[in-house]
Order: C-alpha cells, then sequence, then structure tokens
C-alpha cells in the first residue's frame, strides 16, 4: 500500500471570523486533495489563530485564548469531517487546548476519517511552557489509529523525544508515527526533528513532522514559529542512506508531500541489514508499555 501524505507548514495568520479560518482549512484541504494525498498532517497548536477571531482581552491572554479556542472544538471538528469525507481523506487536526469538566486543560489532536469517525490523542509529555505558563496537563493514553490511509500514531511534539511512547505505537501495529509540532527556535525544530528521525530508526518506520512557521506576535501562545515538515524512515533497505525521505523548506508557508510505501516498512522490518523493531525488547530495561488501536 502506497499512501501520499501531505504535512504541512503551516503559518499563524490574525484570524479575523469564523468564516475566515474555515476558508482556510477549506483551501489547505482542497490542495491537498488535488495533488493527490489521502493522508494530511497539521500541526501542533495551529488552532489557536482562532483566538484573533475574539476580543483582544481573549486574544492577548493565554487561558482565556485556551477557553474561548476549546469551547470551539465541537464546530471545528465538524468542519473537518466534513471535509474528510468531501474529499475522501484522512485528517490530522491541528491540536487545541480543551478543558475538561474539571477545568484541567489538554492538547489535544483529532483524526478525522472520511467515514466521519473522529479519535483523539491527548498529548502526554508537557514542556515547561505548557506546564508553568500554560497549566495544560498531560494525557494517559497512547492510541493508534486504524484509517483507510494507514494505521499511525500521533506522536505530538515533546511526546516524540520519548522513546517508550514511539514504541507503544509500533508494538500496536503502527508503521507511521506523526509528529505535529510547534516550536519557537531552531533549537526546539531540531529537537523534535532528531528524536522523530530516531524513533524512525529505532522503530523501522515513517515518522513525519508538520511544524507551524512564521510569526504572530499578537498571540502570547504561537507567537514565534520556527520548523520544516519532514518525512523520515529507517537508513536501512529501501530507504534513503540518510533516512531523509522528503524535506521541506524552513519557515517557508507550503505543504509537503511524500509517497509512504506502508510494504517498505514491513520489508525492512523483515529483511533490514538491522533488525533494531525485532530486537527491542532485548535491551535491558526495555519495558512495555500498551497502546489502544482506534478503529476509523
Amino acid at each position: 500500500m502506497i499512501v501520499r501524505i501531505a504535512a504541512a507548514q503551516y503559518p499563524i495568520d490574525a484570524i479575523a471570523s469564523w468564516d475566515s479560518y474555515a476558508d482556510k482549512i477549506a483551501h489547505w484541504v482542497r490542495d491537498a486533495s488535488q495533488d493527490g494525498a489521502r493522508l494530511l498532517l497539521f500541526p501542533e497548536y495551529g488552532a489557536m489563530e482562532l483566538a484573533r477571531s475574539f476580543a483582544p482581552e481573549v486574544w492577548s491572554d493565554l487561558q482565556q485564548s485556551i477557553d474561548f479556542v476549546g469551547a470551539m472544538r465541537g464546530k471545528i471538528d465538524a468542519l473537518h469531517a466534513s471535509l474528510a469525507e468531501q474529499h475522501d481523506v484522512v485528517i490530522v487536526a491541528a491540536s487545541l487546548p480543551e478543558r475538561d469538566e474539571d477545568g484541567v486543560a489538554h492538547n489535544v489532536a483529532r483524526v478525522v476519517s472520511p467515514k466521519g469517525r473522529i479519535g483523539e490523542q491527548r498529548k502526554l509529555m508537557m514542556t515547561r511552557f505548557e506546564r508553568e505558563q500554560w497549566h495544560v496537563a498531560g494525557g494517559d493514553a497512547v492510541n493508534v489509529f486504524k484509517t483507510p490511509a494507514g494505521t499511525f500514531g500521533v506522536a505530538i511534539c515533546y511526546d516524540s523525544e520519548f522513546p517508550l511512547i514511539a514504541r507503544a505505537m509500533s508494538e500496536a501495529g503502527a508503521s507511521m508515527i506523526l509528529v505535529p509540532s510547534c516550536t519557537d527556535s531552531a533549537h526546539g525544530y531540531h529537537r523534535v526533528r532528531v528524536a522523530a528521525q530516531a524513533r524512525a530508526l529505532e522503530n523501522q518506520c515513517y515518522v513525519v513532522q508538520s511544524p507551524t512557521v512564521g510569526e504572530a506576535l499578537w498571540s502570547p501562545a504561537v507567537d514565534v514559529n520556527v520548523g520544516a515538515a519532514g518525512v523520515f524512515g529507517p537508513p536501512d533497505l529501501g530507504f534513503p542512506a540518510d533516512g531523509v525521505v522528503a524535506l521541506g523548506e524552513m519557515n517557508q508557508t507550503a505543504w509537503l508531500y511524500a509517497d509512504l510505501d506502508l510494504a517498505a516498512v514491513a520489508r525492512v522490518r523483515r529483511e533490514g541489514k538491522v533488525l533494531n523493531n525485532k530486537h527491542w525488547a532485548e535491551q535491558p530495561g526495555a519495558a512495555p508499555l500498551k497502546a489502544n488501536v482506534v478503529e476509523l
């Protein structure tokens, strides 16, 4: 099975209204679909641009931004579900912070199938900014999504830097790990990219990164955004020698496309010069972490 993926290098715009946001997302999805993509990956916290459609006291305040954007999740998800069905694509919608009934906020990515089904992955590991300023809490479940565009997990940004999370996804059948990211420096971008490449090596699978890009100086949440989309694989049989399948241009607004041969994952796991995926459990201290499988 070959799946064309589109990974967004997504700008945070000063969105003036819901209609402007809906038009923007529809444009991005339509362009990717017309270029043959069946799996679309948007970045971490991309939905925060919607805060700008509210009053200044909302978009200038972190906690109010969480409250107002999180409250729009149902409307945002319905938009993505409609577009997924219309274009027959699977969409990983840009993550957003959402409060539980107890008032605790979580960073949530949603996987939307063309059948109208929606699954979610909460970010598990919080960065210092999320812990100390946003007061966003980590989730406690690892999910793997079986979709018409393949089986994958979603490791949100910092989650990609912790091997056991990706390992649980691999053991649950993921041949792709998708990494929505939002980083405000070249250092942060490269931490996530290096982690993505390491996870591709360890699990002998594809890892795809999608970042926010550009400046949104009006926002206290996503004011500076640095990065490039990337598609990585193990540097072994059937993959590039450096493991870089595709790489976008830094800080440019664009889709990055790649055709992912999922049979190549099975082959390298079976016939590679090294068998990292198979040999994982032999290392001292290897600990099992179970992932839930969600059929979409």
